[in-house]
């Protein structure tokens, strides 16, 4: 596995925030941990290689590899859509629990506590006879902090799991955090992210798992367009960070069987301009280590419209 980092500018980060828990008594465990604002944080791109049903082998790798990144001096971890058991593995239907309280979702909130670091990850649900493909942030404290079900999921997995029905995004110390996961990017127009920079994330984090047929020939047709089209329009207008980290290995079940998830995790700024792309291949598990430094939200509202008439954009 190999170990990459990458660090940008620094900007000033503004306002103080607070948690997101759902009651009282969550806000004041969070209150430590994220009323001091940061000029800027530390970031992994924990782009792991996931085996299809392999519950315990997946959190296994998982916990190690926050681990790993906490020991660089992380201050959150991304990683990949359903992480736990692949990404439209049947296992899903038996393999899923319940956000929070699960076995899945305890063991990710386990590593985020062990290690004092936010951890987002894209995990199977459980909720009564419905099965989610769900993203998670949890925090410091292994506290459940924000929780969003995949919306625009793909039409191929519509069998698997159930429709998403909301949105929101997170107040934390290193700002304002939006979930998406994966194919949300494509809703209409770019719906969901852009509802999300209304809603003032200065970060989108995205868990996904990006998969091409086995034969696929990077350097005939490299990977990556298609999520370009999708973040670097949204980035910019509304100068936010747009992070999305795919899994590698290959699909051992599905409609997909066979096909191979590649990674080339991608990184947008605010400026609308790629950071970077991960490594291609189902064997390119790796750690990718950034530093992030979000803006002052520059509008807010319909001042946005006045705001993209100044930068010259449509």
């Amino acid at each position: 596995m190999r170990i990459y980092r990458l660090s940008g500018m620094i900007f000033l980060m503004l306002a103080i925030t607070a948690g997101c828990g759902n009651d009282k008594s969550s806000f004041n465990r969070q209150k430590s941990v994220m009323e001091k604002q940061v000029d800027s944080f530390k970031l992994a791109m924990v782009q792991m290689k996931v085996v299809g049903g392999e519950l315990d082998i997946n959190l296994q790798a998982a916990a190690e590899r926050i681990a790993r990144a906490a020991d660089e001096g992380v201050h959150i971890a991304l990683l990949p859509e359903v992480m736990d058991l692949g990404w439209t593995h049947l296992s899903a239907k038996t393999l899923a629990f319940p956000v929070p309280g699960g076995e899945t979702f305890e063991q990710l909130a386990d590593a985020a506590r062990d290690n004092h670091i936010y951890v987002v990850a894209g995990i199977v649900e459980k909720d009564g006879d419905k099965t989610f493909n769900t993203a998670v942030l949890i925090g410091p404290d292994g506290t459940l902090l924000l929780k969003h079900r995949k919306l625009n999921e793909l039409d191929i997995a519509h069998d698997l799991y159930d429709q998403g029905d909301r949105l929101n995004v997170c107040h934390t110390g290193l700002g304002t955090i939006g979930l998406m996961v994966c194919a949300d990017a494509g809703a209409k127009e770019q719906a969901i992210q852009r509802s999300l920079g209304y809603m003032g994330a200065d970060m989108i984090l995205s868990p996904s798992s990006w998969a091409v047929v086995a034969d696929h020939d990077n350097e005939k047709e490299p990977y990556g367009d298609t999520w370009r089209q999708y973040y670097q329009p949204v980035a910019r207008e509304f100068q936010m960070w747009f992070i999305g980290v795919s899994n590698v290995g290959w699909l051992t079940a599905g409609p997909w069987k066979d096909w191979k998830c590649i990674g080339c995790s991608l990184v947008i700024d605010p400026d609308g301009n790629e950071f970077l792309q991960a490594p291609y291949g189902a064997d390119a598990d790796t750690i990718i280590y950034i530093d992030v430094e979000t803006r002052e939200r520059p509008a807010r509202g319909t001042d946005w419209n006045e705001y993209w008439k100044e930068q010259g954009m449509p």
